[in-house]
């Protein structure tokens, strides 16, 4: 398949407007990320089954046109395993897509498992063996390769072409509307922003911190991202887990008692440590009333591993009459969702605990929104409620 390299803002234009026309587009991202907290987009790849198009985001500066097709709630947008490129999305085009849905998810409804690769997923519907040579290449480095190119090309062109087949096979097995409903819940995810007053929450060993050390390494954990996002690097870049860790419970004053903290980097200290001396200082200042609370740990509640298992059996026994890997309704984590809030484990539940968990799903548990909670939510609360006593 020919395609069309796209340099300047004026063809830009140009090819949104008769993308704009399209019912469905295949679209697909390249990107960089090995020392940035935020994707450094290369490349754009777009087809309509008519002109491919392969955009230089890099030679362009206002990507708007094609930000405003992922908008559009008229044209199926389809990509494969869209995590990764929904964040060049919001960090990029500040764009929340609509009407998108991703051919990873409805393989994994039609049985296949939930990380199906591209490749192997073209293979299967085509017999083609797709080159993945080029899968780590540099895409912000110019100029890119006719071959880099050409690798680029065939990722929408083929994800075009077995599309409709894909809808096709989807909508007989009855699962084309729990899926868009699983690509929106992604995107949803995604777009949720960060409580930077909860990252402390996400670091390993945390739960063994009192209340006051807590306080410590919530302070750290949020400087340690708002200088991670202000300087685009990954947050590890900034400080370590285990650094901000020692600190916490140690609670040190001075540069000397930092370097002798046994888990602390040396070069976190050596690079940070005056300004995490500021942050701890700060912390200091809050009243004990403004602590967090211990964190609880789900594994240690009463009977959790027999608890586990049951809930476990319930869900299997669901998929099974239904004919879905249980992978596609719960995993462990999402399991662990549902148990923290049945139990009111860490504030989970909050003031909402009795109101309708369905109208609010970003504080609440997958197992009971959408689809999820139409195939098993109501009778899994009902089981746990009589169940758990």
């Amino acid at each position: 398949m020919q395609y069309q390299l796209i340099e300047d803002s004026l063809s830009l234009q140009t090819l949104c407007q008769q993308y704009s026309k399209a019912d469905v587009l295949a679209i697909d991202t390249e990107f960089v990320r090995t020392r940035t907290l935020y994707p450094r987009l290369g490349l754009l790849q777009v087809f309509d089954g008519k002109q491919l198009a392969l955009i230089d985001p890099i030679a362009i500066n206002d990507l708007s046109p094609f930000w405003q097709l992922l908008t559009d709630k008229s044209i199926t947008k389809v990509l494969h395993a869209c995590s990764e490129d929904l964040e060049v999305f919001l960090t990029g085009g500040k764009c929340r897509p609509v009407n998108l849905i991703d051919s990873q998810i409805m393989m994994s409804f039609l049985g296949y498992g939930l990380s199906m690769g591209y490749a192997a997923m073209i293979k299967h519907f085509t017999g083609i063996e797709l080159d993945k040579s080029e899968s780590r290449t540099d895409w912000t480095k110019r100029p890119l390769t006719e071959k880099q190119l050409t690798y680029a090309s065939a990722d929408v062109e083929h994800l075009f072409n077995i599309f409709p087949k894909l809808v096709d096979q989807i909508e007989q097995a009855g699962w084309f509307e729990q899926a868009k409903q699983e690509t929106e819940l992604l995107i949803t995810k995604k777009f949720t922003p960060l409580n930077e007053n909860e990252l402390y929450r996400k670091i390993k060993l945390a739960w063994r911190l009192n209340p006051k050390q807590l306080n410590s390494l919530q302070h750290l954990a949020k400087w340690r991202y708002q200088q991670a996002k202000k300087r685009d690097l990954p947050i590890g870049f900034v400080a370590k887990d285990h650094t901000l860790m020692a600190l916490a419970q140690a609670n040190p004053t001075d540069l000397a008692t930092m370097n002798t903290l046994s888990g602390a980097e040396m070069l976190d200290i050596r690079h940070k440590g005056k300004v995490m001396l500021t942050v701890l200082k700060q912390a200091s200042q809050n009243s004990e009333a403004n602590y967090p609370d211990e964190i609880q740990r789900l594994d240690e509640y009463p009977n959790y591993k027999q608890t586990f298992k049951k809930v476990k059996t319930f869900i299997v026994t669901t998929a099974e009459q239904h004919n879905l890997a249980v992978e596609n309704i719960a995993s462990k984590k999402q399991i662990n969702q549902f148990l923290t809030w049945q139990f009111n484990l860490n504030g989970i539940n909050g003031e909402n605990a009795n109101t309708n968990i369905e109208s609010n799903p970003i504080h609440t548990v997958d197992l009971l929104i959408g689809w999820r909670n139409e195939l098993l939510g109501k009778a899994l609360r009902k089981f746990a409620d009589n169940d758990f006593q």
